[in-house]
């Protein structure tokens, strides 16, 4: 009986594994990838400025303009947020009920 587990398992792995790696073809464009550099140079310089010193409309653009990179950062799929497919949330489960 747990050989027939154990073979519906790596075929259940096999499966979901070929499926992923043939719709993975969401690959950014050189484009994308000069757009995101740049971005974060940006991000870096914003880093290195001396808060202190600017008055409160400077501040002020500088908030807006992080908020507008933000957004397209999100835009682009390369926030910071970590999700799980379907299928693993399956294969978890079934591997605890067997377990």
């Amino acid at each position: 009986m747990k050989a027939k587990i154990s073979i519906l398992l790596i075929f259940v792995f096999i499966s979901f594994g070929a499926a992923a790696s043939s719709s993975s073809n969401t690959n950014p464009t050189e484009n994308t990838n000069q757009r995101v550099t740049e971005l974060v140079e940006r991000v870096n310089e914003i880093k290195a400025m001396n808060l202190k010193e600017m008055d409160r409309a400077e501040k002020k653009a500088i908030r807006k303009e992080l908020k507008s990179i933000k957004k397209e950062l999100k835009a682009e799929g390369l926030d910071d947020k970590v999700s799980i497919s379907i299928g693993a949330i399956i294969i978890i489960i079934l591997v605890l009920i067997l377990i």
